[in-house]
């Protein structure tokens, strides 16, 4: 004869289970931490800043009004004066900012915040834009 005979070769092991799954696992990681855990903590970080509101911060809102805080509600609303005697309720989980946290009260009277003071920063600090000035 001058044909050999043919004989069927033995199957390969295919990609198991845990191969299969592998890439996909991997994915969900990546996702896990590159976009899912930032996301959450951009969320609490911006229930906690709402929650923290008080009377006299100086806040603004997801459109844009740069206001300060009057009046705070029982529920999930505050009171904003954007303008001389303009007051505007506006629903807390719309604030993007808190420009200028207020510091507690202390014995009956508010202090000023920082942008009231002039404030500056480390480069206002730097070119003298952010020191008080001595009377």
């Amino acid at each position: 004869m001058l044909i050999s005979p043919a004989y069927a070769q033995a199957a390969g092991g295919g990609p198991g289970l845990f191969e299969g799954l592998l890439p996909l696992i991997i994915i969900f990681v990546v996702f896990y931490v590159l976009l899912i855990r930032p996301q959450q903590r951009k969320v609490k970080q911006h229930r906690e800043m709402v929650e923290a509101v008080r009377r006299g911060d100086v806040v603004v809102t997801g459109g844009g009004i740069v206001g300060k805080v009057t009046k705070v509600g029982e529920t999930d609303d505050i009171t904003v004066e954007i303008a001389d005697n303009i007051r505007v309720q506006v629903v807390k989980g719309t604030l993007s900012d808190v420009r200028s946290k207020t510091e507690p009260v202390k014995g009956g009277s508010a202090t000023g915040s920082q942008s009231s003071q002039g404030g500056g920063g480390l480069l206002g600090s730097f070119f003298g834009f952010g020191r008080k000035k001595s009377e």
